[in-house]
């Protein structure tokens, strides 16, 4: 026996290093066999898993149909706006990137650098301060205290003269949403700047430090009191913060656990929508509703029809109350439905449009076949035997039974049991016990890790920039002044 459970004798595995240094990605589970072998069989098997047309794939209509028609397996979520899915990808990027692994060799995730810290200190807001990453920063501002904004484009990203935005990750400007967001990051910390020095606080440094730490504290405290109870269920929080982590633990530092980055925390690509109102008045006084990507239309356009990033035109800002609960729908366009949009429901159902993403170098286009084919770069063990090693409820093989053609529902990908198991027991609005513990746990953990949290330093405070004693992201929007 251990204490996670009995591992019977076809189980045992040498067990991999559990060493992991800051900066590194790591296992929760060292000692579980991978789910399979890399074989090409088991490559053929996933790809048909993951194919357009396959399993996973909820059967949009097609552009130019709406981008808002869900197909008939997407199903929305009463519990979630859609927000949270660019907020959650959002988190993603502040704690994990990885550009070297490849799909098609095993890698050790212990020998992979992460390049991104991971602590949520928001450091693709503030790349590595105002000395090394001053293109970050507004020099004209005293003590270059606050954040970048373009004046002649303040609905937009900094960018240079071509048309790169001056953020600090990249990906933050891969979709027109996440962008969005992170600009009111940016003018969220300029606000609280200009609300200490109307306060008194004359020093430059004194003021930008304070301002920071205001900032990172109440993106800290959306993340516990927001992000995390809307996907894994508050009492789960609550649980975690009061006895501790069960399976999440580290001898020198944080890390990111391979199977939290590769499996349980990709559940957010369920809840993409295929399209989204961006805003009500912006494609010449009309609404901007588009797909989150089309593989049709030319992507060298200043202006494509869909909602990729890294461009700038008058319609490509976002309305946030079509995502978060901001007001209702505008008079006139009350046949676009109620504001803010649910979001999707957790389930192993992808929408179509994630079935044709950019061509990438040795990549499928399908997001479900890349997720699956990472299983086997980084030998994941099954969702089963993870259920069993937390001594959890497991999913029923006959909940599986799709996939027994594929022989897939005794010894499951991690991914597609972590979505099953949060549309059998929880009816897709939140993750379950698996999923909901490895999230939960990992983004709990690299908070009390980093002795920067607020968790660490004072775990009494309280948010102060909402309103009766509450903040949101929709508190958040609202101080940035971009609601």
């Amino acid at each position: 026996m251990t204490r996670h459970g009995r591992l019977y004798l076809r189980d045992r595995v040498p067990p991999r290093s559990i060493h992991f240094d800051k900066g590194r990605f790591g296992r929760l589970f060292p000692t579980l066999p991978p789910f399979a072998p890399d074989t090409p069989s088991v490559r053929e098997r996933l790809l048909e898993l993951g194919r357009a047309g396959g399993l996973l794939d909820a059967q949009d209509p097609p552009p130019p149909a709406s981008p808002l028609a869900l197909g008939p397996h997407n199903r929305d979520n009463p519990d979630q706006t859609a927000g949270m899915t660019f907020l959650g990808q959002f988190l993603d990027h502040d704690v994990t990137f990885d550009p070297t692994s490849s799909l098609e060799r095993q890698s050790d995730p212990e020998a992979i650098r992460n390049f991104r810290t991971p602590t949520f200190e928001l450091d693709s807001v503030y790349g590595s301060g105002r000395a090394a990453s001053p293109h970050l920063y507004d020099q004209a501002s005293p003590g270059a205290a606050k954040l970048l904004i373009d004046a002649a484009a303040p609905d937009d990203l900094p960018r240079n003269s071509q048309n790169t935005a001056l953020i600090g990750d990249p990906r933050n400007d891969e979709n027109l949403l996440v962008s969005q967001l992170h600009l009111a990051f940016l003018k969220f910390h300029n606000e609280i700047v200009d609300a200490l020095g109307a306060d008194g606080v004359k020093d430059v440094n004194r003021l930008f430090d304070r301002a920071q730490r205001l900032a990172r504290w109440h993106y800290q405290w959306i993340i516990v009191h927001e992000f995390l109870p809307a996907i894994v269920g508050e009492r789960l929080v609550d649980d975690i913060l009061r006895r501790g982590r069960r399976f999440y633990r580290w001898r020198n530092a944080p890390f990111i656990p391979v199977e939290f980055s590769v499996a349980a925390y990709r559940y957010g690509h369920s809840q993409v929508r295929p399209g989204y109102i961006a805003n009500f008045s912006g494609d010449g006084g009309q609404p901007f509703l588009a797909h989150v990507f089309r593989a049709d239309v030319d992507h060298t356009l200043p202006d494509p029809d869909d909602l990729v990033g890294g461009k700038r035109a008058p319609r490509r800002f976002v309305d946030w109350r079509t995502f978060f609960d901001l007001g209702p729908t505008p008079y006139g366009h009350e046949g676009l439905g109620a504001s803010p949009k649910p979001n999707k429901r957790i389930d192993t159902r992808l929408s179509s449009i994630l079935f044709g993403l950019p061509a990438a170098a040795g990549q499928p286009r399908s997001l479900a076949q890349r997720n699956l084919l990472r299983h086997l770069t980084f030998e994941l063990p099954s969702g089963q035997r993870v259920a069993r090693a937390m001594d959890v409820r497991r999913v029923e093989r006959e909940d599986l039974a799709d996939l027994r053609p594929l022989r897939f529902d005794e010894d499951t990908p991690l991914w597609i049991y972590i979505l099953r198991e949060a549309d059998v027991v929880c009816d897709g609005k939140r993750l379950g016990p698996v999923g909901g513990r490895i999230v939960a746990e990992v983004i709990l953990g690299l908070l009390l890790g980093d002795d920067s949290s607020y968790l660490r330093q004072d775990p009494h405070w309280r948010a102060s920039l909402g309103s009766d004693g509450r903040f949101s992201t929709t508190d958040l929007l609202r101080f940035a002044r971009v609601a």
